[in-house]
Order: C-alpha cells, then sequence, then structure tokens
C-alpha cells in the first residue's frame, strides 16, 4: 500500500520527473518552488515579482493538498543576493502577520540559474481527514 501522495499543480512542474510536492499523512514537503510566473511561465527580472510569485506557488500548493499557509511549520528561501530581503520580507509579513505565528525561516546564499533570484521549499503539517487535527 503506498501511503505517499504527489502533489500536482497545473501549470507548474519541474523540468524533471518530480512533483511540486509529496505528502505523507499530515507532512507536507515541496520541491523548489521558484518564482517563474505561474501563467506566462515567464521568470521575471525583479526580485519583487519573483517572491510575489513564490508567494502565489505556496498558496497554491498548500490549497492543492487541502491545506493553508497556517500549516507550514519551515519555510528555506535560497536567494542570489542573500542581504537584500527587503522583497520576501514584504512578502513574509503579508502573509505572516502575525509575529507570534510565524514559520520557522532560513535564508540561504545560492547560485541560481536560469534567470532566478530566489527559490523556496516548505514543510507543512496538515490536518489528516481521519483525525480532523494535525
Amino acid at each position: 500500500m503506498v501511503i505517499r501522495e504527489s502533489i500536482e499543480l497545473p501549470g507548474f512542474a519541474h523540468a524533471n520527473p518530480v512533483p511540486v510536492a509529496s505528502r505523507i499523512g499530515p507532512f507536507l514537503a515541496t520541491g523548489v518552488l521558484t518564482g517563474r510566473d505561474p501563467v506566462t511561465r515567464a521568470m521575471p527580472e525583479t526580485l519583487a515579482d519573483q517572491c510575489t510569485n513564490v508567494f502565489t506557488h505556496v498558496r497554491a500548493v498548500l490549497a492543492a493538498a487541502d491545506g493553508s499557509t497556517d500549516d507550514i511549520l519551515r519555510m528555506t528561501f535560497w536567494l542570489a543576493e542573500p542581504g537584500d530581503r527587503t522583497a520576501l520580507n514584504r512578502e513574509w509579513t503579508d502573509m505572516f502577520p502575525e509575529r507570534a505565528h510565524r514559520p520557522a525561516r532560513q535564508v540561504v546564499a545560492a547560485r541560481l540559474n536560469g534567470g532566478a533570484l530566489v527559490h523556496c521549499d516548505l514543510l507543512a503539517v496538515l490536518k489528516t481527514p481521519e483525525a480532523g487535527e494535525r
């Protein structure tokens, strides 16, 4: 019996044969979420636009798994310019306005390709249908 469920998003896919996210029970882990535009698939030139798209993908993958951003336990961001966190922090505080209820976050310097300025992955703990709770 397979207990792992692959989560896919229409219009968002990796170049390699991997799902956008994977779920086992209440645990959801994503692969890399990029700043690619969810409609045009183009990579915007600015970090601000890429961060907006990353957070759009975060919402979409959680919705596809019947979860919400309240279920996020930890997020990791890879930034081409780690000292410039203005755009990231703007999206972060929009998604998580209450300081006391934010998930853990890590920012790592990275050399990204394809015009990417930000990558993200996350770990979430979702409600299970059987238990109705985490």
